[in-house]
């Protein structure tokens, strides 16, 4: 039987790195066991703010490649301000670190590209993926976001041939995401974002949510919104470790906790610093065996903050490590790291790296507003505990109860349910809706 194509329209692709590759690239890796063949459509020379050529490996051999050329303003933003390069990744100085600069950047970006600063590819995708989409047979089309700017080439697309069917896969919110009321838009720009993105909720088939809030939110918003979370894929986390004897020998090395991606100003834990400061002030024997180490790109302003306090010969900073080697860096440590967003408009979004730590069998230490999705995650699979930005005794509890398990050479958990989230189940559930 011939397999069905879905044109997948998608900013992020390896060699580049980071979370946002992983969803689709994963989808196309396991699309044609359920009868899909991926077509990939992404930009010839894009700006990636982070590469990482060890995603290559899950590139299928035969996969249909098209690609056109894409302009992006990247470039003089940074000439203006160094600190714009991390526009490419969503961040940006907040609060007391924001210069004039990028006070002025942070403006500029809100509301001369709406919604983003890949908007320029919009138009000429349209142009050419019309003729294509025309004389190449295609079943479906899928666009994720962010960059939003690529579901405008899917409402360009749906508009001029209606029977179309179009997937509007969105990562992260558009107008519900925690840093869009930081982007100093205008009256008339917040209008523009918001008549947008309800053009894509009206036209799209399907809207396609990462957490079970969103996909509610997309619900209430007219969207037609199903929720596929993000997941682990089995072969990158090798054989998952199912638990520990509590009579296994006593650890002699560091009991490690573990941050492993991008931390960012809007998501700095600033009251977890306090209470390990106060641990290894306080306890001696934590103080001689803890260890913290950071895996990505963290925030020089927080860095420096940790690094100047009784913390600072506690840090291993390895920076940033291809998608494998933070896996084992996941598997190495003895908790793991996640951070939100601490607002209640967020409380519908799920890292994707918190599969990852799941399929790590590591207790999971989590940070977020109240009632989040993550928590709901973490109790459901036994896998750790969710805070709020303000808990600090119920925080220091949990570490040292942890601490003690380690100790004692009780190191992992019974967790529970996590294979509903393997990539591949999850791209069964998007076959079965497609």
């Amino acid at each position: 039987m011939e397999q069905k194509k879905i044109l997948i329209i998608t900013y992020y692709w390896p060699p580049a790195g980071g979370p946002g590759v992983q969803r689709w690239l994963k989808f196309a890796k396991y699309l044609p066991e359920f009868g899909w063949k991926p077509v990939i459509y992404t930009p010839e020379n894009p700006s990636y703010p982070l590469l990482d050529e060890s995603l290559m490996k899950d590139i299928p051999e035969d996969i249909e490649m098209v690609r056109t050329k894409i302009w992006e303003p990247y470039q003089l933003a940074e000439k203006l301000n160094k600190s714009n390069k991390k526009f490419k990744a969503g961040q940006f100085d907040v609060g007391k670190n924001q210069s004039w600069k990028s006070r002025l950047s942070i403006w500029v970006r809100g509301n001369f590209f709406i919604p983003d600063a890949r908007v320029f590819w919009v138009k000429p995708s349209i142009r050419f993926l019309e003729k294509y989409l025309k004389e190449n047979k295609i079943d479906v089309i899928a666009t994720s976001g962010p960059p939003h700017s690529l579901h405008l080439i899917g409402l360009g697309l749906k508009n001029k041939l209606p029977d179309l069917k179009w997937i509007a896969d969105f990562r992260d919110p558009w107008t519900e995401i925690s840093y869009y009321k930081h982007l100093k838009l205008t009256q008339s720009s917040d209008k523009k974002h918001r008549q947008l993105e309800a053009d894509v909720f009206k036209n799209a088939d399907i809207t396609l949510a990462t957490s079970y809030t969103d996909a509610e939110n997309f619900r209430k918003s007219g969207a037609n919104a199903v929720c596929i979370t993000n997941g682990f894929d089995e072969s990158d986390s090798g054989e998952r470790q199912t638990g520990q004897s509590a009579n296994s020998p006593v650890h002699q090395g560091k009991f490690t906790l573990s941050y492993i991606g991008v931390l960012e100003q809007l998501r700095n834990p600033e009251n977890l610093w306090r209470v390990l400061n106060e641990l290894v002030k306080e306890n001696p024997e934590f103080a001689a065996r803890f260890s913290l180490k950071f895996v990505g790109r963290i925030d020089d302003k927080i860095l420096t903050s940790i690094e100047t306090s009784d913390l600072k010969n506690h840090i291993l900073n390895l920076g940033y490590l291809s998608h494998g080697k933070a896996v084992e860096e996941m598997q190495s440590s003895d908790m793991l790291l996640i951070t939100n967003f601490p607002n209640e408009a967020s409380k519908g979004i799920i890292p994707g790296k918190i599969f990852e730590y799941l399929a790590s069998g590591k207790q999971i230490l989590s940070f977020g507003p109240d009632q989040a999705d993550v928590a709901r995650i973490l109790e459901e699979t036994n896998a750790g505990k969710h805070f709020s930005y303000q808990d600090t005794e119920s925080v220091k509890k949990f570490i040292l109860e942890k601490f003690e398990h380690w100790k004692n050479g009780n190191t992992m958990e019974n967790t529970q349910g996590i294979e509903q989230f393997s990539r591949r189940n999850l791209t069964k559930q998007l076959a079965e809706i497609l």
